[in-house]
């Protein structure tokens, strides 16, 4: 139905149109409001309230603090198959739907990326991100607010099979930055999308008691570059093309995006997916980000770089 991974409002409008008129059909579109804010958001929001306040009609709420994994110390690491599963039944959603992940008005893009690409790892067939809800306000598109039925009809959805080519852990992200510097070491790009001050270790980062800083050999590819500043959409591949050519990357080498937690490094996956740039099997995110990796590697200062 649509032909790249983001959609515009006209495109997903035209859809959900389409959608009404062909309630028979089997192929459902659904929009899936990802909205997720940090944790020292000024206003204190929630995703769960903004979606109450304004949303595209139909859509489901999918929540990042709740679709994890439970067992981990970590913010937003992957559930397991079983958990990813069981979480898709309970927003009545099946393996053959169409799903549109979109943020908020606000952010415009920022969390759905993440949603987008946690659906793709999982082996959801139809996955796409709208860029963004912000335009489809602006565009006089309809929208709806208010309470939604917590109890939704669940749908079957089986146990999906985990893609772990798309996902660096830990060990193997520690044994990256090992080769940093080395003649004969792995040439590896690691992407960070958090702000340049809390890459650089100037800024503090949101959650209390974690140093700032970065891996050894990383870049900063900070959220906002990649972002018309006006409109919060994503950038058109072309732009998006030369900003990663502008930071020295090399699209024959392989790319691993990072930032917080794993939300907003999704965004820079999506970027280079826009920007057909790096090979499709060489471009994966480290699920951990930043929050894994200062805590695991507390105390080792060669592991955590500040700029001097």
């Amino acid at each position: 139905m649509f032909d790249s991974y983001l959609v515009t409002p006209e495109q997903l409008a035209t859809a959900l149109e389409s959608n009404q008129s062909e309630r028979a059909q089997s192929k459902r579109v659904i929009p899936l409001c990802s909205s997720w804010f940090l944790p020292n958001d000024p206003q204190g929001r929630t995703g769960q309230q903004v979606f109450k306040e304004k949303r595209i009609p139909g859509a489901r709420f999918f929540d990042l603090d709740a679709v994890r994994d439970h067992d981990s110390s970590y913010p937003h690491m992957l559930p397991t198959a079983e958990g990813f599963a069981q979480s898709m039944r309970e927003m009545g959603l099946r393996k053959d739907d169409i799903l549109v992940a979109y943020d908020s008005q606000e952010l415009g893009i920022f969390s759905a990326p993440r949603v987008g690409w946690t659906l793709r790892v999982f082996g959801h067939p139809h996955v796409h991100v709208l860029n963004n809800f912000r335009l489809w306000i602006e565009g006089g598109f309809p929208t709806e607010s208010g309470a939604v039925n917590d109890e939704m009809e669940e749908n079957s959805y089986p146990v999906p099979t985990f893609n772990p080519d798309m996902v660096v852990n830990f060990r193997e992200m520690k044994q990256i930055a090992k080769e940093v510097g080395k003649e004969d070491g792995e040439k590896t790009q690691i992407l960070d999308a958090r702000s340049y001050g809390r890459w650089a270790g100037t800024e503090s980062e949101p959650r209390p008691g974690l140093s700032s800083g970065h891996i050894p050999g990383s870049t900063s590819v900070a959220l906002p570059e990649l972002l018309d500043p006006k409109t919060k959409t994503l950038l058109a591949g072309d732009k998006l093309r030369r900003i990663f050519e502008s930071k020295g990357l090399d699209p024959e080498l392989p790319i691993i995006s990072s930032c917080g937690t794993g939300v907003t490094a999704a965004v820079i996956d999506a970027a280079l997916q826009e920007a057909g740039f790096g090979r499709k099997d060489d471009r994966r995110l480290y699920d951990g980000s930043w929050t894994e990796w200062a805590q695991r590697v507390s105390g080792k200062d060669d592991f955590i770089v500040k700029k001097k």
